[in-house]
């Protein structure tokens, strides 16, 4: 939120205090007892990993690692790693490779994209790393992004497939100094500008209404927050497309609701079920309220955040909000 540096002695603590936080051991113990499957929402290893990362959890840690090696061998499968021209997509054409369909290769990038985030943020970097790059940089889009329809006929890319490659890709050029990888995540960002982040191109209506809505975690999900953290990352928040999005999140502030005295941001709706329930859905931590009433600290950092990366926020709201 405050742009400190993430390597500074008083970041490293922070990092320690971290580990030791009831989310970071509610994370990593759910998942050990639960023991589901891999991609199992919200409670699989993937996920886990991406709250971990989110949280700042610091980096190689040992206790990680079963985690990481798990995401790694299902993302790195033998079928991911080659690609398959193909008509249609069949159930066949998934087991043999990623299915190319007019130059466009049909593969949920949400998936390699957030592993590859989360594996950058928690220090966890080799060949398999670079290799996940490798392969979202194979299956861009022409028009920037990522998209796993079937049909044939889709030729747009979508912004829930392209977020998170966006960022994982922005993360890794950081990381290793890779222009290309740094160009490949600003083409993706042009998939979320050309659209103002959450509005129709030629109608300028809202593409969903509940991408206007505040959520975390956002998971694989979309809303405005989530792309303007997203284009943050990359740096492109000053680009004038972001302004209709940026002046959104200025008025769900709390004290624009009914004069509310809550300083921070609303969350307005989950994606996950109660905590702890072994069923679908089911997170491993309490995210926070959801309430039009109360603020959501996660969503507030969030917020806090990209706010003062656009220059709107000044010293008092950073130091007393």
């Amino acid at each position: 939120m405050l742009g400190e540096d993430p390597g500074s002695e008083p970041m490293r603590r922070l990092r320690a205090e971290v580990r030791d936080s009831g989310p970071a051991k509610a994370l990593l113990a759910g998942h050990h007892d639960v023991r589901p499957n891999m991609y199992a929402k919200w409670q699989g290893a993937h996920w886990v990993l991406m709250s971990l990362a989110d949280l700042g959890y610091p980096p190689a840690a040992p206790e990680v690692e079963p985690l990481v090696e798990e995401v790694l061998d299902n993302w790195l499968a033998p079928h991911f790693q080659t690609t398959v021209e193909a008509a249609k997509v069949t159930s066949r054409t998934w087991r043999s490779g990623v299915p190319v369909i007019q130059g466009r290769a049909r593969r949920c990038g949400s998936q390699q994209g957030g592993a590859l985030l989360a594996l950058v943020r928690l220090g966890f970097l080799d060949d398999r790393a670079d290799r996940l790059a490798e392969l979202l940089m194979g299956w861009q889009w022409p028009d920037g992004g990522w998209n796993c329809d079937k049909d044939p006929a889709v030729a747009m890319s979508s912004v829930y497939e392209t977020l998170l490659p966006m960022r994982g890709l922005a993360a890794w050029a950081d990381a290793r100094g890779s222009v290309d990888a740094a160009a490949a995540s600003r083409r993706a960002a042009g998939v979320l500008l050309e659209r103002r982040l959450a509005f129709h191109r030629t109608t300028g209506e809202p593409i969903r209404t509940e991408w206007l809505t505040l959520h975390h975690p956002v998971y694989w999900h979309y809303d405005i927050l989530a792309g303007l953290v997203g284009l943050c990352e990359v740096g492109m928040l000053d680009d004038p497309s972001c302004a209709d999005a940026l002046d959104l999140l200025q008025d769900k502030r709390m004290p624009s609701l009914r004069g509310q005295t809550d300083d921070g941001w609303p969350a307005g709706a989950r994606f996950y079920k109660a905590v702890g329930e072994p069923k679908r859905y089911a997170d491993h931590v309490d995210w926070g309220p959801v309430s039009k009433r109360k603020a959501n600290p996660w969503v507030t950092a969030d917020a806090v955040t990209v706010l003062a990366a656009a220059g709107r926020l000044d010293e008092m709201d950073l130091s007393t909000g």
